[in-house]
């Protein structure tokens, strides 16, 4: 019993660090999704001054060409008129021309309020989304860590039921994955169509400010949809692409990197090597995550111009290479506590399987894993 001491020691420091990052996160979430409610009222506010200001704009518009065209005609026959009747026709003019360009002032600064506010949207609700996943993380961990004391001792000294529980929770992680997924197809990509609604004042800039002023702001309407579409649908392929389980390893990756690779601009070569087949869907997916996490790694941290994957089958084992041209780091120096070496270690450890990391600074990283398929 004294052997399973240290780890109830170990394990109650992890709680505690655990659980108050999991209340840091929940707080950062919940005042995002406050900020995000007040902000969506404000927008709605906005949206409703800017039509108020373009009919206020309107009338002064048209009461201003009437004091113009008075005051026209005062000054063409001035003589007619007495000092009075032209000083009040002078004044009603400019009285009504600086309204115009108060009205105007008004609404460009609405306008630039409605784009912030639209902005700030978008990022709200991302960092909602992210705080949200490492909450379900965390929670996965917690489990793990409140589990049995006796049962996470029995692991620690056997390493196949060790193997087990990781690919359970892998496991746990995928369902999670398909659930978020289409949760967020159902939910963020229907509501972005309700950003055409916008499209009414377009009607009213084009009646109002001319077909060109409009064209910049259906240019602009269009771009902000795509890109937010774009966005959701990027985010569903990355929690679980569909196509693992309907085509296979292979394709999926092809895919995968071909969009890493036109997303980024980085140059991504895929090779691949023995006869293509299909493997157990915890083992493919498992292979999926690694080479997913590898090349995020790289294009995040590495600042690569190239990046080459290739992936060997043979008989007894699937060896995955993974090069870059980035900036490399030192081995040696490099923290233990590093999230991506922990994750794709952790991915490599449940499939039995070696990884070595080769990278040197202002050379690049070169990573090798090799998975036996004998317990397939």
């Amino acid at each position: 019993m004294n052997s399973v001491q240290p780890i109830e020691t170990i394990l109650d420091k992890m709680m505690e660090t655990v659980g108050q990052s999991k209340i840091d996160i929940f707080e950062i979430g919940e005042d995002s999704r406050t900020e995000y409610e007040s902000l969506k009222r404000e927008l709605v506010d906005i949206q409703k001054n800017v039509i108020h200001m373009i009919e206020k704009s309107e009338k002064t518009e048209l009461h201003s060409r009437f004091a113009r065209n008075r005051l026209a005609e005062v000054s063409k026959h001035f003589s007619n008129y007495s000092d009075v009747e032209v000083k009040e026709a002078y004044e009603q003019a400019n009285d009504f021309q600086v309204q115009l360009a108060v009205h105007q002032q008004e609404e460009k600064q609405l306008r630039e309020r409605r784009n912030h506010i639209e902005r700030r949207l978008m990022k709200l609700g991302e960092t909602m989304e992210r705080a949200d996943h490492l909450i379900n993380q965390i929670n996965v961990v917690i489990n793990y860590l409140t589990g049995d004391l006796q049962q996470v001792s029995e692991m620690v000294a056997d390493a196949e039921e060790m193997q087990q529980f990781g690919l359970k929770i892998i496991h746990a992680q995928e369902e999670e994955r398909k659930k978020l997924s289409r949760e967020i197809h159902d939910g963020p990509a229907q509501s972005m169509a309700n950003v055409m609604l916008r499209s009414e004042i377009v009607e009213r800039v084009l009646d109002n400010e001319g077909i060109e002023q409009a064209r910049i702001e259906i240019r602009d309407l269009r771009v902000m949809v795509k890109d937010s579409l774009s966005e959701v649908r990027r985010i569903i392929y990355d929690l679980r692409p569909m196509t693992l389980d309907d085509l296979g390893l292979l394709p999926t990756l092809a895919k995968y990197l071909r969009n890493v690779e036109q997303r980024t601009g980085i140059s991504i070569t895929f090779k691949t090597m023995g006869k293509e087949q299909r493997f157990p869907t915890h083992m493919e997916v498992a292979i999926f995550r690694f080479i997913q996490e590898a090349v995020q790694n790289a294009c995040k941290h590495a600042d690569p111009t190239n990046i080459v994957v290739k992936l060997e089958m043979k008989a007894e084992r699937i060896t995955m290479v993974i090069k870059d041209d980035g900036k490399g780091f030192d081995i040696i120096t490099k923290k233990e506590g590093s999230f991506g070496l922990i994750g794709m270690k952790e991915r490599v450890h449940m499939l039995e399987g070696k990884l070595n990391i080769d990278s040197k600074p202002n050379v690049g990283t070169l990573i090798i894993v090799q998975i036996p398929l004998a317990i397939v």
